[in-house]
């Protein structure tokens, strides 16, 4: 398909509007605070969501769906590997993959490597979610292909944002880190070279405007022609960005023909497709399905509380109860959340706040500490009902309940913030705190929505709380 004929500013609204729809759903009433108190959370932009996931997601997740090739080189057919030493790496690299903890390679990985790896060059289109090893799986790509002995740029990775970038070059940087021949160099903002330098390093990371500017078609710092592999990371997020797929169109149409190309996503949908066959000629596709959602393997019960106190107390009770990996509680309002966030760190306990008015860098921070442990409780809005997995949750707390619009139950919202618990197989407690008769209603609905019990929990009485995890 031609660039004119895809409605790039289209997608890019209709994008905005499901994220906005995803990250910013206005919460009916249910009896804890004054309608002049309310406060809708700020939506979060692609870019915004897809960093977080990969803070999140700097170690492997375990996922158990298969890979799907929904199209493939009849010349040269997939084959997996269970271990990467079927791989013939480099040695240095070798070791460096398993300094990181890849023991075995995961789904995405021991379908994609082989002919990532493969002679010749094949060309990639791969969706796959963060946490699956997709970035590892380039990553070992691009430092596979590069000629040492050679001091020009050999590997050119694109991303949307300097966030990302840093991530990808956090991990080419550790897997290299016994091959110190291997040099990297990222070309983002902040980054500056004197008029008429060249660069020496192999690899390079960075977001579409300042490669552009590097290349040959402005300041002349490297070659686009000499670049034998081309990665571009995150084309959902990419094409949602202004200007950011014309950039990368424009750079890949100035690279060698025969240049490996290989483009990552999160999403597989039309918009995507258009985008990467402008980008991707006559490539091997790969999917890992999304793991989904279940109920089965969560246990739900339901608190009744007669006021705000009241749910803070049940809380409590249970934390001083029961054994807690991490917890996660969602709030319906920003303001709701500060308060608890205050409430439990009075009394003693490591918590996180993470709402939309939080700025980049902070988000980033509280979900490093989060994902480190170094905080037990993630207090949360809508922000973070879905696509954000921490293995490590062991409850979620529903302070409120979601609903939609109309003040009735939201199901799907339900389902994905319980969601966060009892991922990758494990089981999981999901506690819902109801204070009306009205909030009790919306639990019914969901209860019914779903075809599964909630159970109802005395959170006074020591022993049953004791049993819930049995």
């Amino acid at each position: 398909m031609a660039t004119n004929e895809v409605d790039w500013a289209g997608a890019a609204d209709a994008q905005e509007k499901a994220l906005k729809k995803m990250g910013d759903l206005t919460m009916g009433r249910n009896g804890t605070e004054n309608e002049e108190d309310k406060e809708e959370d700020t939506a979060l932009s692609l870019a915004e969501i897809s960093i977080m996931r990969k803070v999140i997601h700097k170690g492997l997740v375990e996922n158990k769906n298969t890979v799907e090739i929904e199209r493939q080189n009849p010349q040269s057919p997939l084959f997996s590997v269970k271990s990467f030493e079927e791989l013939n790496l480099h040695p240095k690299l070798l070791k460096g993959v398993y300094a990181l903890g890849f023991n075995n390679p995961s789904k995405i990985q021991e379908t994609a490597l082989p002919t990532l790896l493969a002679d010749p060059p094949q060309n990639m289109i791969a969706q796959s979610q963060s946490g699956t090893g997709k970035t590892a799986a380039f990553v070992l790509a691009m430092l596979s292909r590069v000629n040492p002995s050679l001091s020009w740029p050999q590997v050119l990775c694109l991303c949307p944002t300097y966030e990302l970038a840093i991530q990808i070059g956090e991990v080419a940087n550790n897997m290299s880190q016994f091959y110190p021949e291997l040099k990297i160099r990222y070309a983002v903002r902040g980054e500056m070279l004197e008029r008429g330098a060249k660069l020496t390093e192999h690899i390079i990371i960075g977001t579409p405007g300042k490669v552009l500017d590097w290349s040959n078609l402005k300041f002349n710092f490297f070659d686009l022609k000499k670049i034998n592999v081309f990665v571009l990371d995150e084309a959902d997020v990419m094409i949602a960005i202004q200007g950011h797929q014309d950039q990368s169109i424009r750079i890949h149409k100035n690279l060698n023909p025969d240049c490996q190309m290989l483009l990552f996503s999160a999403t597989y949908d039309q918009n995507v497709m258009d985008f990467a066959e402008n980008i991707v000629s006559n490539p091997v596709l790969i999917k890992l399905r999304r793991e989904e959602e279940s109920l089965d393997n969560i246990k739900q019960y339901y608190v009744y509380c007669d006021s705000i106190q009241s749910k803070y107390k049940s809380i409590a009770n249970i934390y001083g109860t029961i054994t807690i990996g991490q917890a996660m509680i969602f709030c319906q309002t920003r303001k709701t959340a500060g308060w608890l966030a205050d409430e439990l760190k009075k009394d003693g306990h490591a918590v996180a706040l993470l709402s939309g008015d939080l700025g980049p860098d902070e988000r980033i921070l509280v979900l490093d500490r989060f994902r480190e442990a170094l905080e037990k409780i993630l207090i949360t809005t809508n922000v973070l009902s879905r696509g954000i997995d921490v293995e490590q949750v062991t409850i979620v707390v529903n302070f409120d309940l979601p609903v939609d619009q109309n003040g009735k139950a939201d199901c799907e919202t339900y389902l994905h913030r319980i969601g966060r618990t009892g991922r990758f197989g494990k089981h999981g407690l999901a506690i819902n705190l109801v204070d009306s008769p009205r909030s009790m209603a919306v639990m019914k609905e969901i209860e019914k929505h779903f075809g599964k019990d909630i159970v109802k929990l005395d959170t006074e009485d020591t022993e049953e709380i004791e049993k819930i995890e049995q």
